[in-house]
């Protein structure tokens, strides 16, 4: 998980290393009930962070399972300043999905979406294929796209869905070979069974008010391939 603002922070954001606690009395919702099993973290700033993000927040994850074996992620994060003063920030889930081969997946979804190319300088391009496809390096954030994305894993025959709300963007990546072998926490052959596709929100950093709140949420689950390939439908209501 990514959390930032547009400072000199470290790669990723600084929320995913830092020390969270278990809410012992998370709220009761009405959607809870539907869950199989959930569990409510929750992160404030430290002293420290104090010295580089000097804002006042507290940050909500909820990680639930559904009875089906679906996961949901739920974020929020307040603006808990005392002083008025608004910030903004960058937000990105950091999914990564294990398949078969690279080589032999596909993500729907993003097609004629406009993306920033992040080996290129940020430089903005619209996509032209039909589908996404993994032949070398790719480190791209996708921009205004659609609530749902499919990536599908042929040689499994498996389809991870995607459902998204208040997110935005996507990155997609993978560090292929020459990358995965210079990264001293990635195994030289693992770029070839994984694939990062983050729901995020980057081209536009969000803004709050003080006791303002933002909430982000990601729906995922595994389904057969052949229930989204060639069917994906971007514009689909949300969970409908």
């Amino acid at each position: 998980m990514e959390f930032g603002g547009l400072g000199n922070f470290e790669q990723h954001g600084f929320a995913r290393t830092r020390v969270w606690t278990i809410d012992q009395n998370p709220p009761l919702l009405q959607e809870s009930k539907s869950y199989r099993a959930f569990v409510d973290l929750i992160l404030k700033p430290s002293e420290g962070d104090c010295k580089f993000w000097p804002h006042s927040y507290e940050f909500r994850l909820r990680v639930a399972l559904t009875p089906g074996g679906d996961i949901i992620l739920i974020s929020r994060i307040r603006n808990t300043n005392t002083d008025g003063k608004p910030f903004t920030f960058t937000f990105a889930f950091h999914t990564y999905f294990s398949v078969s081969d690279i080589c032999e997946v596909r993500v729907e979804g993003l097609e004629t979406m406009d993306y920033l190319d992040n080996l290129k300088g940020k430089e903005r391009f619209t996509e032209q294929a039909d589908a996404l496809t993994f032949e070398s390096e790719v480190d791209k954030t996708y921009v205004s796209t659609p609530n749902k994305i499919a990536i599908i894993d042929h040689e499994k025959k498996r389809t991870y869905v995607m459902w998204k709300e208040g997110m935005p963007d996507a990155v997609v990546w993978n560090p292929w070979d020459k990358k995965a072998k210079a990264m001293a926490d990635f195994g030289d052959d693992e770029y070839k069974h994984m694939l990062c596709v983050e729901p995020a929100a980057i081209e536009d950093p969000l803004p709050l008010k003080p006791g303002e709140e933002w909430t982000g949420r990601m729906h995922l689950s595994a389904v057969p391939s052949s229930y989204c390939s060639g069917q994906l439908d971007p514009k689909r209501v949300l969970y409908g």
